[in-house]
């Protein structure tokens, strides 16, 4: 159900507690579907605590846990279940998990930030444009989260005031981000070297010039994720991107700075000693001697080997003394300990990605600026500086490196065969392995992209409970939420001929067709 939450500037300030951003659902749903409100006072400050308190929600919706951990991580094969309790690592969908997800999220985005759109409408009230153009970048980046996950969701009549929420097909909501940037870029290209929003901005404390790189970023990851279907738009859109200019540095990563008000949710969720570094991690890791090892793993306690473990594990599996957490690598120092909620920074987008993108754009035969093998270099070079590997050389002999995946304590084969070094005969396997530890640790934007080619290759789950989905099948979207099916009925069932698939974790999202 599509929640309403009504904004005060107490309550911006303050932010939401969790039990009102899960707040239950209600059967009157035509009153909680309609944006009443209106700020009666045109403030640049209070739009500031809104749209601040915003990014983070739509994000990370202060449920990380469940909405990406317990999923995303878990399905890209950054991390492994160790907690008996849990079975979405063996392809159970959750759906008490997945209706807090979901509530965390339209609860609170569509009539808060929609309410920023329409106080900040260049039409309605000049003067406000930057922050317009601040709040159609982030709406593009929140809805095209949630997309990945479900497929077809409510999105342009989102405060319809009416019965039941439509749910928009994905061609008609990936299409659609394209022109909400053309038109947010064209007021900030209108506005180099101002600013909106200032300290609020959480990411680039109101940088117009930063945003700007970062929403053409935006434009060529969505352009690559349509590559499959819509060929023709996806060059067109990504060769616009990179001609404007995207990221290339790492001053251009786009991070969150967290507060106490705004927590980093990880470091919380280390001692909880319920994942640990998956299989498929340590395989590519120490098998490629990567440096960035010791960053995102800790050694394990009990004698200071960096190991990990299968994905899937019954629950009877889970007892062995082997696989005791203790016997597993953790998350790395960086996270720990508890009390760095405040301070550590949330990776929301980064410069290699842009360079791994274009890397693959460059192998399509797309204008991307450069050699497929050169931006794939440069891909490797800002992700190890990201990760603290500034060393030249360093860099140099990884790039050049013949090492390949190696096999683990309870994975007897490689994960793959495939070198650091770049070969054009297996060049998209390479891009997409470093696009994937580049990545890390967004494993919803991972998940995404192996969904969408494959690539990396992932381990067999050791078990599936799930009938939809065999232990090597790849788990390709999560399903409606039951708060949907009881209140918003007719417009899931529409959905679901959107979906073009029965409501299973095994249909296809329209941008991952079948090869």
């Amino acid at each position: 159900m599509i929640m309403k939450i009504k904004i005060t500037s107490k309550f911006v300030l303050a932010g939401m507690l969790m039990a009102f951003l899960i707040s239950s659902c209600t059967d009157d749903f035509e009153e909680i579907n309609t944006n009443d409100r209106v700020l009666t006072e045109l403030d640049a400050a209070t739009l500031g605590n809104m749209y601040g308190r915003l990014q983070y929600i739509g994000f990370y919706m202060d449920y990380h846990q469940i909405s990406q951990n317990l999923f995303a991580d878990h399905y890209c094969q950054y991390f492994a279940n160790t907690q008996n309790a849990f079975s979405s690592d063996r392809y159970v969908l959750v759906g008490g998990w997945l209706n807090g997800a979901w509530n965390a999220f339209y609860s609170n985005i569509p009539n808060n930030l929609g309410e920023i759109l329409v106080a900040t409408d260049p039409a309605v009230n000049p003067g406000f444009e930057t922050l317009h153009a601040l709040a159609q970048i982030w709406r593009v980046i929140v809805y095209e989260r949630i997309a990945n996950y479900w497929g077809p969701i409510p999105y342009s009549q989102v405060n319809n005031a009416e019965p039941n929420v439509p749910y928009d097909s994905e061609r008609d909501i990936y299409l659609s981000f394209f022109k909400t940037l053309d038109d947010a870029l064209a007021i900030l290209n209108a506005n180099q070297g101002g600013n909106a929003f200032g300290a609020n901005d959480q990411i680039y404390g109101g940088d117009i010039d930063k945003w700007i790189i970062f929403a053409n970023t935006l434009r060529l990851r969505i352009a690559m994720r349509i590559s499959n279907v819509e060929q023709t738009i996806a060059q067109t859109e990504a060769e616009k991107a990179v001609t404007a200019g995207v990221m290339t540095s790492n001053d251009d990563d786009a991070i969150f700075q967290t507060t106490a008000n705004s927590p980093h949710n990880m470091p919380r969720m280390v001692p909880w000693n319920e994942f640990r570094m998956s299989a498929a991690m340590e395989s590519v890791l120490k098998g490629y001697e990567d440096p960035r090892m010791e960053e995102f793993f800790s050694p394990a306690v009990t004698d200071g080997e960096y190991r990990g473990l299968r994905n899937g594990y019954e629950i009877v599996d889970l007892a062995k003394p082997e696989l005791f957490y203790d016997n597993l690598s953790r998350l790395g120092p960086r996270w720990i300990p508890v009390d760095v909620q405040s301070t550590l920074p949330w990776e929301i987008m980064l410069s290699p990605e842009a360079y791994f993108l274009r890397a693959e754009g460059a192998l399509r035969g797309w204008a991307m600026g450069g050699s497929a093998e050169e931006l794939y270099n440069l891909g490797i070079e800002k992700s190890m500086i990201y990760w603290g590997i500034t060393d030249p050389s360093a860099i140099a002999a990884y790039q050049q490196s013949t090492n390949v995946p190696i096999a683990t304590h309870d994975a007897p084969v490689p994960l793959s065969t495939i070198p650091v070094k770049y070969d054009p005969a297996v060049a998209l396997e390479q891009i997409m392995t470093q696009k994937w530890l580049g990545l890390y640790p967004d494993g919803w934007e991972a998940w995404a992209e192996v969904r969408r080619t494959d690539l990396p290759r992932m381990y067999p789950r050791m078990a599936s409970e799930n009938p939809d989905v065999a232990p090597d099948e790849m788990m390709r979207r999560v399903q409606f939420v039951s708060g949907e099916y009881e209140t918003n009925s007719e417009a899931v069932q529409d959905a679901l001929q959107k979906l073009g698939g029965p409501d299973k974790g095994s249909t296809r999202l329209w941008w991952n067709p079948a090869n």
